[in-house]
């Protein structure tokens, strides 16, 4: 095992979340058995939480879906009900409306389809990434894991990237992600997550719940 730093805080905390871990992936794995509106909720979850606090990212999808503009809003009427719930709601508001038209086109559905024919989840997160306008490596490993689809991903914001400096895994906070970088971090966390015998998805929510005080996601 490498030279990391704080693991016994680290299994200690691990010790008393995990119960509570393991039954938020087993409901991510729940979300990714579901129907594609499911799925795209999700996704567009992942598009809106892009420099947005999650809980004001997944309170907006649901109020876009209670609304029916998640479905059948246009461009003109989503933003401005984004405006004051999330950070650059323009650009957000034509992704979604960009992602409903690439995945929900007049012949049906093609979500879940698309998912499930691309196999493994490296290949599938590069595939969502060209594929989808506002996916980024992070966000797409994000939706990945939230459909129980990205457990050997890494999802690397400030929160992760912080802990993971804490630890030792990284020397320093990287002062932007290329993609290179990021694949380069998240084989180092890889590499972490074996040595500690922790899932990179439980890693990640172990990390995020000591930088916000919850188990979301």
């Amino acid at each position: 095992m490498r030279s990391y730093r704080d693991l016994p805080a680290l299994r200690s905390e691990y010790s008393q979340k995990e119960d509570r871990i393991a039954a938020r992936l087993e409901e991510f794995r729940r979300v990714g058995s579901r129907n594609d509106e499911r799925l795209f909720e999700e996704l567009c979850f992942c598009l809106l939480a892009i420099q947005t606090k999650a809980r004001a990212a997944d309170a907006a999808v649901k109020a876009l879906a209670a609304d029916d503009l998640l479905w059948a809003g246009e461009l003109r009427e989503i933003a401005p009900f984004l405006r004051r719930r999330i950070r650059f709601h323009n650009h957000k508001a034509a992704y979604i409306v960009r992602a409903r038209e690439r995945f929900f086109p007049p012949g049906g559905p093609g979500l879940r389809k698309s998912l499930e024919g691309l196999g493994d989840a490296k290949p599938t997160r590069a595939w969502l990434v060209r594929e989808v306008d506002g996916l980024g490596w992070k966000e797409a490993s994000h939706f990945l894991r939230n459909i129980g689809r990205g457990d050997g991903l890494a999802i690397l914001d400030r929160h992760i990237l912080r802990n993971l400096q804490r630890h030792g895994v990284i020397r320093r906070m990287p002062e932007s992600l290329t993609p290179k970088r990021y694949l380069h971090i998240e084989g180092r966390m890889e590499s972490f997550s074996k040595d500690v015998e922790i899932s990179m998805a439980a890693l990640d929510l172990l990390f995020w719940s000591r930088e916000t005080g919850e188990i979301f996601k």
